[in-house]
């Protein structure tokens, strides 16, 4: 009798499983719509062929980001203080600008405590994949609204919401970002999509995606529950993701196709879906955010899409080798420039 061998782990381009992308077990809500990121995060990773050890992790403080331990645990990590994990990310990647930067917040951390931060990382072009769940309260203090809660929106124990929510997507196309999405746990096709594209992009990309709060914020009422998301999400576009080491385009449905390319030759490929929308047109990206606010509606997709736009590093014009790799004489100026320096200001 012979014995049937287990087949072979599927690996991607560099040879890795996807067990080499994966991290700790969640200590979430079952049904938390964060682990349903954290897994499309695992998978993008996996699907670009990036090597774990280049990934450098960030996050701050609440439910969203404690998943960074649920993924990647061969990347480096730093877990910051609340609403301060912009100026952590920063420092970092400007320190080793090759390393991949991803962080992980949540609504409060960047809408409310950390907007200050949220505000200069975007208009800096840090190279951030920049993922905020948001659930629209506080899950970690009992379910109180939070920042980006909708007006209208009741808490699970009564009460309606009557402020004004702030929008991070509009936000942040209004601050100069080059890439702004929106999506929903739920939407883990289209969700993959945008985050594979988000990991090309080399500069701040910003993923605002609903991840219903189990716990608080699940009930008839919510505006961010799971049967609200899935009952009102209006996609503007279906998204097609082509990584530069692919030459394969994959068919799409038929309608109008615009392709826009990435500097390093990935393309991403937007399939019309009967609304006229073009995601590199900034100014009709805000006028169709400012009606949908108006009419409820809950679009996803890549809203905004400038992939020319430059970095931060590029616009300091700094060096492309880590800091760390940088010996005395390159780092310390001679007498001789420090005079020089010092002369232009006599």
């Amino acid at each position: 009798m012979s014995a049937t061998l287990p087949a072979a782990p599927k690996t991607n381009r560099l040879g890795l499983a996807k067990a080499d992308y994966e991290g700790g077990r969640s200590t979430l809500c079952l049904g938390c719509g964060h682990d349903v990121i954290t897994k499309q995060i695992t998978t993008a990773f996996y699907e670009m062929g990036v090597e774990p050890h280049r990934v450098a992790k960030f996050s701050g403080i609440g439910c969203s980001s404690k998943t960074p331990a649920y993924f990647l645990n061969r990347a480096w990590g730093l877990n910051a203080v609340h609403g301060r994990m912009p100026s952590v990310a920063t420092g970092a990647l400007l320190a080793n600008p090759e390393l991949i930067g991803i962080g992980v917040s949540g609504d409060g951390d960047t809408a409310s405590i950390g907007i200050g931060q949220f505000v200069h990382l975007v208009r800096r072009n840090m190279p951030l994949v920049y993922v905020v769940e948001n659930n629209g309260v506080y899950g970690l203090t009992k379910g109180q609204f939070s920042a980006t809660a909708d007006v209208g929106s009741t808490l699970k124990g009564g009460g309606a919401n009557e402020l004004v929510p702030i929008d991070i997507c509009g936000l942040a196309i209004e601050l100069g970002c080059g890439f702004v999405a929106r999506s929903f746990s739920g939407d883990m096709k289209q969700l993959q999509a945008i985050l594979q594209a988000a990991i090309a992009h080399k500069g701040t990309a910003v993923l605002d995606v609903i991840s219903p709060c189990v716990t608080f914020n699940d009930h008839e009422g919510s505006t961010k529950s799971y049967k609200y998301s899935k009952d009102h999400e209006e996609p503007l576009h279906e998204i097609g993701f082509v990584p530069y080491f692919d030459e394969t385009i994959a068919e799409g449905p038929p309608g109008e196709v615009k392709d826009v390319p990435f500097p390093d030759g990935s393309v991403v490929r937007f399939h019309s879906v009967g609304r006229d929308y073009d995601p590199t047109n900034r100014d009709q990206v805000l006028s169709t955010l400012h009606e949908s606010r108006k009419e409820k509606e809950f679009l996803t997709g890549i809203l905004y899409l400038e992939p020319e736009k430059p970095s931060f590093a590029r616009v300091l014009n700094t060096v492309e080798e880590p800091l760390t790799r940088l010996g005395e004489d390159r780092l310390r100026p001679s007498r001789e420039a420090l005079e020089s320096i010092l002369e232009a200001y006599r």
